[in-house]
């Protein structure tokens, strides 16, 4: 592998709370074609971590509740023929969904005014459309 997985800033993934799992790839092929064990499914104790600090581990842990079984987050790659190649994706991935899941809430939007111009050119705007679709009317013809 590359290395640690960098979450955010000086937190990343330990390499041995990672749990890999390793099967056949579907897709395409015939006899004895594409039959390597490149699928990868990545799995992570995200209840049993201490890598996280605890406001983060709860964050996750709360935005992420529909993806965990027991705890355990898992994420699957089986895009490429390289088990190497699928590894790095799902690690990455995982990372990033991590990351993600982990970040702060962000902050509340504060309601602004709408500046006057703005307004009085909309209105002017409206005025103009209206004028033009009144002088459609086949009143005035004679």
């Amino acid at each position: 592998m590359s290395g640690p997985y960098v979450i955010r800033g000086s937190v990343s993934l330990p390499e041995a709370e990672l749990m890999w799992r390793f099967s056949r790839s579907s897709g395409p092929g015939g006899q004895h074609v594409n039959t390597s064990d490149s699928a990868v499914e990545l799995r992570f104790d995200l209840a049993a971590t201490d890598a996280l600090p605890q406001v983060w581990k709860e964050r996750a842990l709360e935005r992420l509740a529909g993806r965990l079984a027991d705890g355990v987050l898992t994420v699957r790659a089986s895009e490429h023929r390289s088990q190497w190649r699928n590894r790095e994706t799902a690690a990455v991935r995982l990372a990033s969904l991590l990351a993600e899941a982990s970040a702060p809430p962000p902050r509340p939007r504060r309601p602004t005014r709408i500046p006057r111009g703005i307004n009085e050119r909309r209105l002017r705007e409206k005025k103009k459309r209206s004028d033009t679709k009144r002088g459609r009317s086949g009143r005035d013809w004679g």
